[in-house]
């Protein structure tokens, strides 16, 4: 789903819009949000309510890696990776490892 259809996706199916928004955390910005609630509504078909759980943290582990620069194994980045792909993050921050900025600062 493209950024527009998941747009008009939301408009057609409130009742399911209106029920994962109440999985929006008080802490999440409007864009942490909006591009969340992508990756939930894009993967939804896959993780039924017994598994909405893991979809859940899924979303949280890419949101946190995408926008906070949380780190997990690469078999888990690979997942959630494969998982928003498409899903197209504005103005997204880059981040460095304490490694790569030491490095960056011998070389000075």
């Amino acid at each position: 789903m493209a950024a527009g259809d998941i747009e008009e996706f939301i408009q057609q199916n409130r009742q399911l819009a209106e029920r994962i928004d109440a999985y929006r955390s008080l802490s999440e910005t409007e864009k942490h949000w909006k591009c969340r609630r992508e990756f939930i509504l894009r993967n939804l078909s896959d993780y039924q309510d017994p598994q909405l759980d893991s979809l859940l943290a899924l979303s949280m582990v890419w949101a946190n890696n995408v926008f906070l620069g949380c780190r997990y194994s690469q078999e888990l980045l690979d997942k959630v990776r494969e998982m928003a792909d498409g899903i197209v993050v504005e103005d997204a921050p880059v981040f460095k490892t304490r490694d790569e900025i030491i490095k960056q600062q011998q070389r000075r």
